[in-house]
């Protein structure tokens, strides 16, 4: 094997797991927000929601928005029910810490909020770095007024995810799935040589 010149990183692997009895539980994601009427998917590139950003993408009857940061997520999906559509904002825990100032716009405003959170600095974590925000993402959300449900396993995403869109559509609450390390697959780093 070929040895890497120094000074390059090696990329993350992902090692989820994927249950043969559960459906690919990112397809089920995209399918359940678009068959709820999404139609603005805003996002800060992430591994993790790699499947419905590249969805998004490719659908010609939604918007996708790369955000240069979590916040303008925020102010997006608050504006798309405005507008009268429906918007999901996708990003990584260590985001969260971004989004606290314009979580009082969707709290005051009273908005239906939503948002997926891939998590980070939890379940086999092995980037010390992750774990500060990792481990504060449920008190800032509820902090902030925000509903949070877990999704673990690939046979709770769907049940969750509607959970998820009735309390924020039909309720009008603001509400963080976070997509855990365990459904996720916590990154791997190859040791520097």
């Amino acid at each position: 094997m070929a040895k890497k010149p120094a000074g390059s990183k090696v990329a993350p692997a992902r090692t989820a797991k994927r249950a043969s009895a559960a459906e690919d539980w990112p397809n089920t994601v995209y399918r359940l927000l678009r068959e709820g009427g999404v139609t603005q998917f805003a996002y800060v590139p992430d591994a993790g929601h790699s499947v419905c950003i590249s969805r998004s993408l490719a659908d010609p009857d939604v918007q996708s928005v790369a955000l240069t940061t979590e916040e303008e997520g925020v102010a997006l999906v608050c504006g798309a029910h405005l507008g009268g559509a429906k918007a999901v904002l996708l990003m990584q825990s260590s985001g969260v810490g971004n989004t606290i100032n314009l979580l009082s716009l969707a709290e005051f405003g009273r908005f239906p909020f939503l948002t997926l959170v891939s998590m980070r600095g939890e379940f086999g974590e092995g980037n010390p770095w992750q774990y500060a925000m990792g481990q504060a993402v449920t008190k800032v959300l509820e902090a902030m007024g925000v509903q949070v449900l877990r999704a673990e396993k690939p046979e709770e995403v769907e049940e969750v995810l509607r959970a998820a869109m009735t309390m924020t559509w039909q309720s009008g609450m603001r509400v963080a799935v976070l997509l855990t390390q365990r459904l996720l697959g916590a990154k791997v780093f190859a040791p520097a040589t």
